[in-house]
């Protein structure tokens, strides 16, 4: 039971982590595209607090509820698809801590682009493009992660 509930979890993390970064991208994309400051502000608001509830929940309780279910079932951490996945890991969270300041920062200029009534300076479109291109390697790597998790390939890495 314990552990159905543990994998449950675990599941579910990877999936509110690929979906809320999926979702977030599309929302921010869809919204760049109409160049209103106004819009593109609410959105950003709104992407902060989806990173911030869901995305940082997430990885904060993956690599916990991932090392309760190697050790309920037994699966040595020293395996090589576990530490593929652990080094991905770390490798998505080098891509999203920067990723969440930009999106402040373009919710911020935005916001005030919208309140002066002037279009988005050309600082916000730089760090848009920055943030655009943080997406995919660790969009890539989540995915990655998640094929690691399925299939637990025999990989010659690890400590044993």
């Amino acid at each position: 039971m314990l552990e159905e509930l543990i994998r449950t979890a675990h599941v579910i993390g990877a999936t509110v982590l690929l979906g809320t970064g999926a979702g977030i991208a599309f929302f921010m994309v869809m919204a760049r595209r109409t160049e209103n400051p106004s819009l593109i502000a609410h959105v950003a608001e709104t992407v902060v607090i989806a990173d911030t509830v869901f995305t940082a929940t997430a990885a904060i309780f993956q690599p916990i509820t991932g090392y309760i279910l190697a050790r309920i079932i037994g699966w040595p951490l020293t395996q090589g698809w576990v530490w593929v996945s652990l080094l991905l890991y770390v490798f998505v969270g080098l891509f999203w801590l920067p990723v969440v300041w930009i999106q402040m920062k373009l919710r911020d200029i935005a916001r005030a682009s919208a309140a002066a009534g002037s279009p988005l300076p050309p600082r916000w479109f730089s760090l848009y493009r920055i943030w655009f291109a943080c997406g995919f390697p660790a969009f890539f790597a989540v995915i990655a992660i998640i094929w690691l998790m399925l299939t637990k390939p025999d990989i010659p890495f690890g400590l044993g």
